[in-house]
């Protein structure tokens, strides 16, 4: 049976959906669909093709979309996804993870939901609402949303999770109790003597590296790390690298040494490409050293930058990489960075990027 690949692509207008052969680099787009509401995450089920899109924002409130049928019909729903009465409204879903049989989906403010139902109804783990921190948790630039969630592969109830700015937590027990996994990571606006506390970094991005469940690799507002026993401790690897600051960050789907990055100037400076010339950097021996990888992208007048989940790879081999723009370009790559071409450009600013290859 053929491959087929789709691009999913979640917008500040809704989600597009390009199919196409990456090896030919032609591509057909669709959409807008989910009548052009805010989505931060589109992800799909390989297994079955059926395609789940979260967003939502303080009007529309949250809601997860689905499609059977990639994309001709859709229904959405927002069963159960809110706080008890008196709490702080949910009003969007920023991630959506499927693995061991559920869809799960994180949300601004800070929280995790369950649907065993395959998105007809949300069950909350209130597991993060107990936190003895919680009182003390500061949103960043984008709230407090929980856009990352990590699943162990092989333990359903291991997991670990992304909050900005709070940092990294970790679960044994499916969600009911968590720990603070932050140690080693920089705070760079707090006072010196406050640089490494428990809690309060912005983690920007969260990846697992391939076969080495207890190797994790973050992104942070303040540099760039990698774990080796499950984000207990983190080690710096931004040497080499052009900035201690950016968004995505995707592990290779086969080798858990390699690592793609996509560095932005910093925080304060415009958070645009550095120099206004676009690369990917990428590490082939778990970030001891950096290659900028350029063939294919703009390098003159490149001021967008690139979201926490706009970017994503194929998992095939070699590994195709994929990232959205700011300014509403989509780039491609078929052979792990090395060169890279254009597949569309004028989209609403690009909040997500997955990929959903059925068949074969």
């Amino acid at each position: 049976m053929p491959q087929n690949m789709h691009i999913l692509v979640g917008t500040k207008k809704g989600v597009f959906i390009f199919d196409g052969d990456r090896e030919k680099g032609c591509w057909s787009a669709r959409g807008p669909f989910c009548e052009a509401w805010p989505i931060n995450h589109v992800i799909g089920d390989p297994a079955t093709g059926t395609i789940y899109a979260g967003g939502g924002n303080e009007w529309f409130g949250p809601a997860v979309w689905k499609t059977t049928d990639l994309g001709e019909t859709w229904t959405h729903s927002s069963e159960g996804l809110a706080y008890p009465e008196g709490e702080t409204p949910v009003n969007s879903v920023w991630s959506l993870n499927l693995s061991h049989g559920r869809l799960l989906a994180g949300i601004q403010p800070a929280g995790l939901f369950r649907s065993d139902d395959s998105g007809r109804s949300f069950t909350h783990l209130d597991g993060l609402q107990k936190h003895p921190t919680r009182s003390e948790w500061m949103p960043g630039g984008a709230g407090l949303i929980l856009h990352h969630i990590v699943p162990h592969p092989e333990e359903p109830d291991e997991m670990w999770i992304g909050i900005s700015a709070v940092g990294v937590f970790h679960t044994f027990d499916g969600g009911a109790s968590w720990t603070t996994r932050n140690r080693g990571t920089r705070q760079d606006y707090a006072p010196e003597e406050q640089r490494y506390p428990e809690f309060g970094q912005c983690v920007h991005s969260l990846a697992m590296a391939a076969g080495m469940p207890n190797r994790l690799y973050q992104q942070n507002h303040c540099g760039m790390y990698v774990s080796e026993n499950g984000g207990e401790e983190w080690e710096c690897i931004e040497e080499g690298l052009p900035s201690t600051f950016g968004f995505p960050a995707i592990a290779h789907p086969r080798d858990p040494d390699t690592l793609f990055l996509l560095p932005l100037n910093g925080d304060a400076v415009g958070r645009f490409m550095p120099d206004g010339k676009a690369a990917v950097w990428r590490t082939r021996d778990r970030g001891h050293s950096w290659q900028d990888m350029r063939e294919g992208l703009p390098q003159e007048g490149a001021y967008f930058g690139v979201l926490r989940q706009a970017m994503a790879t194929d998992g095939l081999d070699p590994a195709g990489l994929y990232f959205g723009t700011s300014s509403g370009s989509l780039y491609g790559s078929a052979d792990e960075g090395e060169s890279w071409t254009r597949i569309a450009e004028h989209l609403p600013v690009v909040t997500s990027v997955e990929i959903l290859v059925t068949g074969g």
